[in-house]
């Protein structure tokens, strides 16, 4: 069965550590690739489900006119690039950046009910 989960954040610092780790264990040949597989699957799952149920934070993004530079929609994910963002966090702390990346996709449950 193929993972219902987006592969995200295997590029974060933490998902980049588990994969060395996880080929290093494959080059010495303490697990086999198939068990890689398994526990990068759930890697996946556990972290979509802790964004889901722990984070709780809301923010409202402000950009100017203009300030889209990208947007595209592919496999039911966009992908938005913002430069010069501004955030309002619940606190009223405004926080800015040069350029930011959004991806919004389904989670689990919604790609879940889209396969029955």
């Amino acid at each position: 069965m193929a993972s219902a989960y987006y592969e995200f954040y295997r590029g974060s610092s933490i998902g980049m550590a588990l994969t060395d780790s996880l080929d290093e264990l494959i080059t010495s040949g303490a697990i086999t690739p198939q068990l890689a597989m398994k526990v990068l699957q759930q890697f996946d799952k556990s972290l979509a489900d802790t964004m889901v149920k722990q984070v709780k934070n809301k923010t409202t993004l402000k950009a100017r006119l203009g300030s889209l530079r990208t947007y595209r929609l592919c496999d039911d994910v966009w992908t938005f690039i913002v430069k010069n963002p501004s955030f309002k966090m619940e606190s009223n702390e405004i926080v800015n950046a040069p350029r930011i990346k959004i991806i919004a996709c389904k989670n689990g449950d919604a790609i879940e009910a889209g396969k029955k």
